[in-house]
């Protein structure tokens, strides 16, 4: 039987004792999936199901929840461990492209070294003969190819000496993101951290049902229009775009007298547990996509190494056209790098080449994002000063609004204990209160 990841991190959440309703709301699941998920885990976990003498059912599982289900499942214990070790290979494909670019980088550098010492020693009682890597001097001419900073300087012994004195040159506010390593910053220059709206579905669901918890499971549909997408001003009339809300959470609309339509959720109003209310945001609101979190130091570092790599690779290039016919440079380590050149300058080309096209992409996407932002938060404003309809609706709403908190006392039955001495202990409940009503009727 498959758990639900979710189901069992809200009942972590939640102290252990749950209604399906608790579990929804938590992690903002459907109804049915939440109680098929609780059904399944109270199977697995040795969980006790708590019927109340009303009906409601409220779901209790032991402290070591997780521990229980490893003792059990073979497939959980592996999952673990495979998550474990996906872990760790991630973190080594990040810190490998800060490695490649490093080796790029000495390999190009060794290989430009190797050829012109070389050159300069075959040809330098030829230098008046203008022969490759002559130089009026008779050395070596090594052009310079980068005119900025030192771009090489992470490498030397008073590097955070020399990186304090390039933040304090640089006018550009430092960015105070997560920390990581410079091997871990080249992964995030290339390919960026990761979708920061990645959770967004489940972070909506959550949100909307913390809304309708919060006004005690009756709510007008204006309330959660801030928290969907796609919510046009004539939507607003028709309320259309809550029927995902009803489906999700069994919410069942009620007309006022008055021909107004709010939304009634009996299942979200259950609860295990008196709980307070939420505070939540005033709108649904997605974070813009950054280029990196990686710091302006480390940014400045891998992108100036890239561009030191591109260039270095490009004037590699040069001069294997140059020797590609002398049958000194065939063998040996110039006749490897010959022919891995092309990786060389894939790689240098896409370094970048990737950061670029991201930028871009980022940029338009986060055009996007803020549209959105700005649709859901002109919802907002109505909530803030409603109409007389609209507050005609919240006031209706009201007489729907309630909290049953399942406690010790209302349970009629629960499978901690058996049927029989349960049985005897709710006819004594009984009795005791014929016996309280009869008193006073005297």
């Amino acid at each position: 039987m498959t758990l639900n990841p979710k189901v069992i991190e809200a009942v972590e959440a939640l102290g252990f004792r749950v209604t399906t309703g608790d579990v929804a709301a938590q992690a903002g699941l459907d109804l049915q999936v939440a109680e098929q998920g609780l059904l399944a885990l109270a199977s697995e976990a040795s969980g006790h199901l708590q019927v109340s003498e009303t009906g409601e059912i409220a779901y209790q599982f032991p402290r070591n929840l997780r521990g229980v289900l490893r003792s059990k499942s073979f497939r959980l214990r592996l999952q673990a461990w495979i998550d474990r070790i996906g872990a760790a290979l991630f973190y080594l494909l990040r810190m490998s492209f800060g490695v490649l670019l490093i080796l790029s980088i000495a390999v190009v550098v060794c290989a430009i070294v190797v050829i012109v010492a070389a050159a300069s020693s075959s040809q330098g009682d030829r230098d008046d003969q203008g022969g490759f890597g002559s130089s009026r001097g008779g050395g070596v001419f090594l052009p310079r190819i980068w005119f900025g900073p030192d771009l090489f300087y992470i490498f030397y012994p008073d590097y955070y000496q020399r990186r304090g004195y390039y933040q304090r040159r640089s006018r550009q506010p430092r960015n105070d993101g997560p920390k990581m390593n410079f091997l871990e910053a080249v992964f995030s220059f290339l390919f960026g951290d990761g979708n920061p709206n990645a959770n967004i579905e489940e972070e909506r669901w959550q949100t909307i049902a913390a809304v309708i918890r919060n006004r005690n499971g009756a709510i007008a549909a204006e309330e959660v229009a801030p928290y969907l997408d796609g919510v046009r001003e004539r939507d607003l009339e028709e309320e259309d775009y809550v029927l995902p809300v009803l489906s999700r959470f069994n919410g069942r609309p009620q007309v006022s007298p008055e021909g107004n339509i709010i939304y009634h959720f009996p299942e979200l109003q259950v609860t295990a547990a008196q709980r307070r209310q939420r505070s939540l945001p005033h709108y649904l609101q997605e974070r813009p996509w950054r280029f990196s979190n990686a710091n302006v130091g480390q940014l400045v570092a891998a992108g100036g190494l890239g561009i030191g790599n591109i260039v270095g690779v490009l004037f590699l290039g040069d001069l294997l056209q140059q020797v590609a016919l002398d049958p000194a440079f065939q063998t040996g380590f110039i006749s490897f790098v010959a022919s891995i050149y092309g990786l060389l300058l894939l790689y240098a080309a896409g370094f970048v080449v990737v950061p670029v096209l991201r930028y871009l992409w980022i940029t338009w996407r986060n055009t996007r994002v803020m549209a959105r932002n700005r649709k859901r938060q002109a919802h907002v404003g109505l909530l803030q000063q409603p109409t007389p309809q609209l507050q005609q609706k919240l006031t209706y709403a009201q007489q729907f609004a309630a909290q049953r908190v399942i406690s010790a006392d209302d349970l009629a039955y629960t499978t901690e204990t058996d049927l029989t001495p349960q049985e005897i202990a709710q006819a004594d409940r009984i009795d005791e209160d014929w016996r309280r009503r009869l008193e006073q009727s005297h």
